[in-house]
């Protein structure tokens, strides 16, 4: 899986959101705003040539303090989202 160029993340009244860069990437249905957590996986695998739900969860049990079941459950879950809304391939 790799993170699709062309999307910044800011931080907008203390919220972590991805904005687009140019026109391809512009949906007004659908903002991109990311809690903590996702926002850390995005910030260390945006630059990656390809990630696998396995480099996602090394990186939650290095940070956090999760079970390495509920860290797979939630980034298979967020991999499959960053997919579905068109951030990821």
């Amino acid at each position: 899986m790799k993170i699709k160029k062309g999307f910044q993340l800011r931080d907008v009244c203390g919220e972590k959101v991805l904005t687009p860069q140019g026109l391809g990437n512009i949906d007004f249905n659908a903002l991109i705003a990311l809690n903590e957590t996702s926002a850390y996986l995005y910030e260390n695998l945006v630059e990656c040539d390809g990630f696998e739900v396995d480099d996602m969860v090394a990186l939650l049990l290095r940070e956090y303090d999760v079970t390495e079941e509920q860290a797979r459950t939630d980034c298979k879950a967020l991999a499959e989202k960053w997919v579905e809304i068109g951030l990821a391939e």
